[in-house]
Order: C-alpha cells, then sequence, then structure tokens
C-alpha cells in the first residue's frame, strides 16, 4: 500500500467508524449538543436523521463516551428485531439474568423492576438505536409502550433513534403516529461545506502519522467536496483512492485529475458539471 510512500503509520481513509479520527464538524457538533441537552431534560424520545456515510455511527459512539459514568447505556447495532427480541436484547444489555424462555410478561416486569432500581440510585439508562429505520412497525409500536414507564417525576428510558431519513417516512405512517408524537427532540444530520472537507482530510491524515505539507491541492480539495457531497464516507472511499492514484504514479500530490480517476471508479459519486 502507500504507508511508506507517505510517512503514515495507518491507512488515513477507512469506513470503520473510528472516534480517533473524529472532526468536530458544525453539523455533528450541533447533533451532539442536542442529544445531551435532550438526555439532561429527561425526554423520552430523542430522533437524529441523516445519509448513509453521514456519521450517524460515529455520533452514537461520541454520545457514548460523552454519558456520565453514571448513566447506564445499551447499543442496539441491529433493530429488525421482533418486539419479543428486541424486549430480550434489552434485558441483556441492562445485564438481567432473564430466562430466553421467560413470557412476554415477566420479561417486562424484570426490565421495570430493573429501570426502577436504576431510577432510584439516579443511574439515568439510555438506549441508542441504530439503522432504526429498518425496525418492524410492530417494533416500534413496542418501543413506545416501553417509553411508558415512568414515575411521577421522569421517564425511566430514554431512547435514541439514529436513522437514514427512511426513517421519517416511518414514522409518518397513521399506525405508529403516537411514537412520532413523543419525539420532543430531533436533529438531521448536514453534509460537510468545504471548508469542513479541508480541515476534514488534514485532520485525518495527520492522525495517521503524516507530518509533510498538505498533500492535497485545492481543485482536488473542491472535487472531492463535490463529488462526495460533504458525505463522509464517501469522502473517504474517494480520497483512499485518490491516494492510491498518486501512488501508482510515484508523485506525492493529490491534483484534481487524481480525484477525477477515483470518481469514476466509485458508484455513488456525482460527477461535478465544471469539470
Amino acid at each position: 500500500m502507500y504507508l511508506d510512500h507517505f510517512g503514515l503509520t495507518e491507512l488515513p481513509f477507512g469506513i470503520t467508524p473510528d472516534t480517533s479520527y473524529t472532526v468536530l464538524t458544525r453539523s455533528h457538533q450541533e447533533a451532539l449538543n442536542t442529544l445531551l441537552i435532550a438526555l439532561n431534560s429527561g425526554e423520552g424520545f430523542i430522533k437524529i436523521t441523516g445519509e448513509v456515510g453521514s456519521g450517524k455511527t460515529l455520533l452514537c459512539r461520541r454520545l457514548l463516551q460523552a454519558l456520565p459514568e453514571a448513566c447506564v447505556s445499551a447499543y442496539l447495532p441491529n433493530p429488525y428485531l421482533t418486539p419479543r427480541t428486541l424486549l430480550l436484547a434489552l434485558a441483556e444489555e441492562l445485564r438481567l439474568g432473564v430466562s430466553i424462555d421467560s413470557d412476554d410478561y415477566h420479561l417486562l416486569k424484570s426490565i421495570n423492576l430493573a429501570l426502577l432500581e436504576h431510577a432510584s440510585a439516579n443511574r439515568p439508562v439510555v438506549i441508542c438505536i441504530d439503522e432504526a429505520q429498518a425496525m418492524p412497525q410492530e417494533t416500534l409500536e413496542s418501543l413506545r409502550l416501553l417509553s411508558n414507564l415512568e414515575t411521577e417525576k421522569r421517564k425511566l428510558l430514554q431512547i435514541i433513534l439514529f436513522g437514514q431519513p427512511e426513517l421519517d417516512k416511518r414514522l409518518a405512517e397513521p399506525a405508529i403516529r403516537q411514537l412520532k408524537q413523543r419525539i420532543a427532540f430531533h436533529y438531521q444530520l448536514q453534509g460537510l461545506d468545504r471548508n469542513e472537507v479541508e480541515k476534514y482530510l488534514a485532520h485525518r491524515l495527520r492522525v495517521a502519522g503524516y507530518r509533510g505539507e498538505g498533500i492535497f491541492g485545492k481543485r482536488a480539495i473542491r472535487g472531492l467536496h463535490r463529488a462526495s457531497r460533504g458525505t463522509p464516507r464517501l469522502l473517504n472511499i474517494l480520497s483512499h483512492k485518490a491516494l492510491l492514484a498518486v501512488f501508482g504514479e510515484g508523485k506525492h500530490a493529490v491534483r484534481l485529475r487524481h480525484v477525477r480517476l477515483a470518481v469514476a471508479d466509485t458508484e455513488g459519486a456525482s460527477a461535478p458539471g465544471w469539470w
């Protein structure tokens, strides 16, 4: 690969979410602030939406790291579950010794007792559900019923839904309109602007060990911004392929022609008209 060629210690543009590469963009910081304010307010449901590759999973991991130590958190990366399996998954995340043979009544009762215990000890319970647009309608309804667990003062459970824009369409369905009404805070992630793209590229290269001058030229950065539409995952893919093209030529600077090659080889990338 091109690590030695550019003086890198690791690949700077991987597509796996890695909080060590986090760049504080405006949209992500606003989303994180919204989440923290909503959780501090004790709201039951919070929704974060964003296009594929916009960094929802990374934002979720940042939130989990930012939660107070006293907070009890659960992360469900695959929400395509039946209502019963959702309860079992929640019980497992809360470290409850519940048998898989338990009926729904006793399963829900065990979860409720555990939540009451956490509430009495002033330990907020937060559930983060990724890819929430994939949840079956029955499971969404089960989630709403779970949110009914509360004391006279506060909710026993706070639920954050991370999903693609299709989640908004799901919540607009008449059958689950009650869930939509319970979402007190929401935020839609936006793509990076051109200045943020430049800082994003420089930051990831620095974390990966690069100590030289800027690798990406101004026109290359403009091309990457246009082609990726500011979407971090797509930006990573295009930047990686552009570096491969530069490495193949034995050079050290990414130019617009290298970005063109990367775009031509990447499905989902936009070809800017000004090319």
